[in-house]
């Protein structure tokens, strides 16, 4: 049996101002979450993003043509209900930051940490009070407390839309600072991505490519972009 799938059943979307900042309509009808709550987003760039991917359907909806609307459902059905847990899962990168767990050999990997790494810890040092220090190893070292505390201030004073866009860059790089990074601009994403996979394409230079890891590496990146485009459109 064929899985049933929605039909389109509008003719235009179409951005309309609504309280607490804008909503997408089809055909005069407010979109709403799966929850049913109102599509209420925060900026008028995030609501033609949205219903642009609602005029962009053809005879049956695909979701997953829809990234920008299924994470404006997430910030609406998920974080907003459950924002204190969310913030302290991704504060806890905090503690545990990718850019601190630091090889102990071949020197070239260590320099290569070291060059590519460090400039972001002396950023969060100087823009953020948090300065973390990097460990040799994997076993979990933890950092100064004020540090951390300095970065879980970042992470709770962000609204939902912010906040679901950080759990993505965050949980997929594996760093908080690389995440908060992405927000404020320091680097282009694409950069802070790459700066993410070091281990990652070490290996790879030593071993050689992977077929399954690289399609998921892809499938990460799109993600990773995704979120610091979503983050931006919050701003807008």
């Amino acid at each position: 049996m064929s899985e049933w799938k929605a039909k389109r059943f509008w003719k235009d979307s179409t951005v309309v101002p609504a309280e607490g900042g804008f909503t997408v309509h089809l055909d005069g009808r407010p979109v709403r979450t799966p929850a049913k709550r109102p599509l209420v987003l925060p900026t008028a760039a995030l609501a033609e993003e949205i219903a642009a991917e609602w005029q962009a359907q053809e005879d049956q909806i695909d979701p997953l043509s829809m990234p920008f609307t299924r994470s404006a459902n997430a910030a609406i059905d998920k974080v907003a209900v459950q924002k204190d847990e969310v913030a302290e899962m991704i504060a806890a990168y905090g503690d545990s930051d990718l850019l601190c767990y630091r090889a102990d050999s071949p020197a070239e990997l260590v320099e290569r940490q070291t060059a590519a790494w460090d400039p972001y810890l002396d950023w969060a040092d100087s823009d953020l009070s948090a300065r973390l220090v990097p460990v040799v190893g994997v076993v979990h070292q933890p950092q100064n407390p004020a540090a951390v505390a300095a970065l879980r201030a970042e992470v709770m004073a962000q609204d939902n839309f912010a906040l679901t866009a950080l759990h993505d860059l965050v949980s997929i790089s594996g760093s908080l600072v690389l995440g908060l990074a992405a927000q404020r601009g320091v680097a282009p994403p694409e950069e802070l991505w790459t700066l993410s996979r070091l281990d990652e394409d070490w290996q790879i230079e030593q071993w050689g490519e992977d077929d399954e890891a690289t399609k998921l590496a892809e499938t990460k990146l799109r993600a990773f972009l995704h979120a610091a485009r979503l983050y931006q459109l919050t701003r807008a």
